[in-house]
């Protein structure tokens, strides 16, 4: 499936401190070809967390890297939110997940009016 990658300024400002541009293509390729592969966490309006391996500490997918991601699957867009090593935080707090929750539900209440104002036309 094509789709569009959508960077979240923090994702950007993170992501070369976790992966080198081959590694990233190959996570681009990935969610491509699965773009629904990361669990949905439950209490966030349906955001994602993808396990992936961390070859600069040598670590596989269970004790690596954790990607939270969201597939707007009419748009054929991902947007990635955030990156992040298991070391140093194992899950979103219960606070992190009802912002992320509140901004989706914004921004598909959007898209919607968007849609529905372009059939009006």
């Amino acid at each position: 499936m094509k789709v569009e990658f959508i960077e979240a300024p923090l994702f950007t400002q993170l992501l070369p401190n976790f992966l080198k541009d081959d590694e990233y293509r190959d996570l681009q390729q990935h969610l491509s070809r699965d773009p629904e592969a990361g669990d949905v966490m439950p209490g966030t309006g349906g955001f994602r967390k993808l396990r992936w391996a961390d070859t600069r500490r040598g670590k596989g997918k269970r004790s690596g890297l954790r990607l939270i991601y969201y597939f707007f699957l009419a748009d054929a867009q991902i947007w990635l939110i955030t990156l992040y090593d298991k070391d140093s935080m194992s899950d979103l707090s219960p606070a992190e997940k009802r912002v992320l929750k509140a901004a989706i539900e914004r921004q598909t209440q959007q898209r919607a009016m968007r849609r529905t104002d372009r059939r009006r036309k």
